[in-house]
């Protein structure tokens, strides 16, 4: 390769919308922007891709790189047969659990995955009795099953966690189990609700045929201690006992049970910061309009996302989980209240538009309104989710406000056409947000009216804000030791993901559960 060939590890050019988008017409770009021959280029492959649509000049943004001769194959080195007689529990089969069993078995250490809801067809059919009957199953929802919360509601893979791992490790994985090859380069990658659980279900398949068990409708009631101190089994709910060298806790953000078995169990809890708001929704179309301006029917566009933000007294509103082309889902874990989440499919073609729109919580915001130790959050999550259910009528029908009515102060007497199946209960969502005694409602509408002049038609009378998202992160952390991961107060407990304060998506948790099970192997595996 010439020095001229050899002169770029990567390159970035912009395509206009109408400019030709062909790899020949890509390659002359970069040679273009290289001031080289074409024919001096190396082969290239498409690395990143984004839509950067400031200043309202709507282009793609590419960047570009050399093939690299004999790169290794994706998906990394592959998991290994291992002894059925697992060495590890892993408790809780979302992003964080499988992909702890899954680096556990490139480790050659054999693993039991334990899930207290139900395999991925299974758990559809009671998504289906949710939306449509309002019929709450505590343990298969969106939140429990396999998969965890992320399955079906939306496959987001987009991170900031790229220095707790390797995230490109992540895609791949998911890519050789049947995720499309764009989340290798799309700059914010999706999976999809319709897609997603076949990946999981490859997954789960590749590593059971390894040697890694997998337990459905398995409910952890306890730990037990052997005379060392150290974990030494966990209790099921049917009253059977499973004992393992390690247990790996990766039980999500709502398993609320799980944080008082483990206060019970003298597991030490912190109360950490969350956020709390509702989902607002947009016709899709108002959207397109606001973000990509006079190009907003371009065929070559897709649905736009959005991403907003609004600081006050060091407390943010900010948007959350974006979902364009997608529907809003109730995603109550509890009969008694109200949660919703946003969800697309893969293609992103529903005409709505929607977002968490959330307020910052911080521990000593639930002190001064009583809400005391580290399960205070949890209490403050309750009483604004039953107020929900209160406010919105039969079933699992949302309460909602125009956005317009909002920002005015008032209630509204309709609602918008809306995605969410179960229904809308036109009233003052405001009364429901301040039912916990912080007042949330006059910061988000101070946001709002600000989002409104930075985005006109944001908080118009066609959007509408639904309650509540009150499920975006966890409000509990459990400490572990920053170096062997562990619990200090349950040797052998290893804390992972969201429900344990580490994670917050799909990537991130994946990404912990990894680095846990590398923690677990040095442990296990003889130097």
């Amino acid at each position: 390769m010439s020095d001229k060939k050899s002169r770029f590890d990567e390159v970035e050019i912009d395509l206009g919308l109408d400019e030709p988008d062909d790899p020949g017409a890509v390659r002359a770009r970069v040679a273009r922007r290289l001031a080289i021959d074409p024919h001096e280029l190396p082969q290239l492959e498409l690395k990143k891709r984004a839509i950067d649509a400031r200043g309202g000049r709507v282009r793609f943004h590419l960047t570009l790189a050399p093939v690299i001769p004999g790169a290794p194959p994706l998906g990394g080195s592959e998991p290994r047969e291992v002894d059925r007689e697992a060495r590890v529990i892993v408790v809780g089969d979302g992003p964080a659990g499988l992909f702890c069993a899954y680096e556990l078995a490139r480790q050659g250490i054999g693993s039991i995955v334990l899930d207290r809801g139900k395999l991925v067809q299974p758990r559809r059919r009671d998504l289906k009795g949710l939306t449509q009957h309002g019929r709450v199953d505590p343990d298969s929802n969106y939140c429990f099953g396999e998969g965890g919360a992320g399955t079906y509601s939306d496959g987001k893979l987009y991170t900031r966690s790229h220095k707790r791992g390797d995230v490109r490790d992540v895609l791949e994985v998911l890519h050789v189990h049947g995720a499309p090859a764009d989340i290798l380069v799309n700059a914010r990658p999706h999976i999809g609700s319709n897609k997603l659980p076949k990946v999981i279900s490859a997954m789960r398949e590749h590593l059971t045929n390894l040697g890694v068990s997998f337990r459905f409708g398995a409910r952890v009631v306890a730990l037990r201690r052997a005379a060392s101190g150290a974990v030494r089994s966990v209790l099921l709910d049917d009253g059977s006992e499973l004992t393992a060298s390690a247990v790996v806790l990766a039980t999500g953000h709502s398993a609320r049970d799980v944080y008082e078995m483990l206060d019970d169990a003298g597991v030490r809890l912190v109360s950490k910061g969350f956020a709390l708001g509702v989902r607002i929704e947009h016709p899709q179309p108002l959207i397109n309009r606001i973000q990509y301006g006079r190009h907003a029917d371009h065929p070559k566009l897709p649905n736009a996302a959005y991403r907003i933000a609004y600081t006050e007294e060091q407390r943010g509103v900010f948007s959350f989980c974006m979902c364009p082309g997608g529907f809003i889902v109730p995603a109550a874990t509890e009969p008694d209240g109200i949660v919703v989440n946003g969800m697309s499919l893969s293609r992103r073609d529903s005409p709505y538009a929607n977002s968490g729109l959330v307020v910052g919580i911080e521990p000593e915001d639930l002190e001064r309104a009583g809400y005391q130790g580290p399960l205070g959050g949890i209490a403050f999550q309750r009483a604004i989710e039953r107020a929900a259910k209160l406010a919105g009528g039969e079933g699992l029908r949302a309460p909602a406000t125009r956005a317009a009515d909002f920002v005015r102060g008032r209630g509204s007497n309709s609602a918008p056409d809306t995605s969410y199946q179960p229904g809308l209960f036109p009233t003052n969502v405001a009364d429901v947000l301040d039912s916990g005694r912080i007042a949330l409602s006059s910061r988000l509408r101070r946001a709002l009216d600000l989002f409104e002049r930075r985005m006109r038609g944001y908080a118009s009378s066609d959007a509408v804000l639904v309650g509540v998202e009150s499920r975006t992160s966890s409000p509990v952390r459990i400490p572990r030791d920053p170096e062997t991961l562990a619990s200090p107060d349950l040797p052998g407990l290893y804390p992972t993901g969201e429900g344990a304060g580490y994670a917050g998506g799909i990537v991130s948790a994946a990404l912990d559960g990894m680095r846990v099970a590398r923690a677990i192997a040095r442990v296990l595996v003889p130097a």
